[in-house]
């Protein structure tokens, strides 16, 4: 089935100029307000083109300028182009502060309006595709996890299976990777999940504080403890508790957190009676552990108590395809966030994306592109607005058969990435048929 592509045009022979040019739609034309207004209602398309000069001001802007707010009023996900003539500018203007997507200036150019309507269908589909995974998103027990990562699905499949189990999980990976997300969706997929998700940040508290953090005070165990004060740990009874940077726990405390967990029974600072605690225990460290170990500053022990199931999170840079994922999700949720218009990415804003090394990984990216969406002045979040330099893409060279084969699995990986794994959409995006793409990916073990 073709798309539906909306068009508003009074002007008989721009009708046919029109659909002789947008012969790859089922094009629904509209030669008036009312008759435009019926046409949205009825079929609801994606995208549609708008001539400003209507009936009955065929010589001024007004009644096109007043369907376009009407019709965004209707279908605010939208994409449309307004068709304007050289002296337009000032209308322009207000129809791209109105939400207008793009403008075409006549007389028409058939290949860059062919084009900018490809976009735009393009543009609306993948928003769709965001917009159905922030609906799913909330009922998912690894809710925040966005990936098509290999690797990361992997990590979560393996969260999932071990989450029904009792084991001590420990999450390796760099800050900013997702490692409190993993820890809360090992929670929400077991049998502890109607009792509390407790987490502390080892290196964010002080070595002299962590320790009453951790297992709580009597009143009066040191100056200010005026009255009695259980802990995280206690705290967490029943349900589990995340000891994010693991690796940046005192020598003294790891003794006490080893006996913790051998014992399973804790003593406030400052108290002799021994509490008995039922919980989970997760943790996670952004440092070589076994290095720690080696080096001496953390207890042997105390690690292998603590790794009885490690999953070593992939940092943003290794997860093929995810960055352009995350960016379009991140750029739709703060849109919506901040009241501000659904502005797509431009051309060299997509570019540096992919070339970025996010050093910082997913939280690094999710700052970027809110402020981006709060910052952004034009009509498109450019390169500059995200803060990131302008980069040209070099063709690499292809000259071995394993060079070939890595090259087409990446560019599947992002193809299927950038449409929501639709099928058809990614072998128009690649340039290749649906039967080739299945047979890729196939041969490169894609699902």
């Amino acid at each position: 089935m073709k798309k539906k592509l909306l068009v508003v045009e009074d002007d008989p022979g721009l009708q046919k100029q029109l659909r002789w040019t947008l012969d790859a739609y089922e094009v629904l034309f509209a030669s008036e307000r009312e008759m435009a207004l019926n046409q949205l209602r009825r079929h609801q398309p994606a995208v549609a083109t708008i001539d400003l000069g209507l009936p009955p001001e065929t010589d001024g802007a007004g009644e096109g300028l007043a369907l376009l707010k009407q019709m965004l009023a209707i279908a605010p996900q939208m994409k449309v182009i307004v068709l304007s003539g050289n002296q337009d500018r000032a209308n322009v203007l207000k129809a791209m502060a109105l939400g207008a997507y793009d403008f075409h200036q006549k007389p028409m150019d058939a290949d860059a309006l062919r084009l900018m309507t490809e976009r735009a269908f393009f543009l609306h589909a993948v928003q769709q595709d965001n917009r159905r995974m922030m609906q799913t998103e909330a009922d998912s027990p690894l809710a925040g996890i966005i990936t098509r990562d290999p690797g990361m699905l992997r990590v979560c499949r393996s969260v999932e299976k071990v989450a029904p189990s009792s084991a001590t999980v420990m999450l390796l990976g760099a800050s900013g990777s997702g490692k409190e997300l993993l820890a809360r969706g090992l929670h929400r997929l077991s049998a502890r999940q109607g009792k509390r998700f407790v987490a502390i940040n080892c290196a964010a508290i002080p070595e002299q504080l962590l320790e009453s953090e951790l297992f709580g005070h009597e009143k009066g165990a040191f100056t200010g403890a005026e009255r009695q004060s259980p802990g995280k740990i206690e705290m967490a009874d029943g349900g589990t508790f995340f000891l994010d940077e693991i690796g940046d726990m005192a020598m003294p405390l790891q003794a006490k957190l080893l006996r913790f967990l051998q014992e399973r029974v804790i003593e406030r600072v400052g108290g002799r009676a021994e509490i008995k605690v039922d919980v989970r225990v997760v943790c996670a460290t952004h440092r070589n552990v076994k290095a720690l170990v080696d080096a001496g500053s953390f207890r042997e022990d105390l690690f292998y108590r603590l790794s009885e199931i490690v999953f070593v999170i992939p940092p943003l840079r290794e997860r093929i395809g995810d960055g352009m994922l995350l960016a379009q999700y991140f750029r739709h949720r703060f849109s919506v966030a901040e009241h501000r218009p659904s502005m797509p990415f431009s051309a060299d804003a997509l570019a540096a994306i992919e070339v970025h090394g996010w050093p910082g990984n997913v939280r690094e990216m999710e700052n970027c592109i809110k402020r981006a969406v709060i910052m952004a002045e034009g009509p498109q979040i450019t390169a500059a607005d995200l803060g990131l330099p302008p980069v040209a893409i070099q063709a690499e060279s292809m000259d071995l058969r394993e060079a070939r084969g890595a090259a087409e699995y990446r560019v599947m990986v992002r193809a299927l990435a950038r449409t929501g794994g639709d099928i058809a959409r990614a072998a128009e995006l690649m340039g290749v048929s649906r039967p080739t793409l299945y047979d890729l990916m196939n041969h490169h073990g894609i699902k």
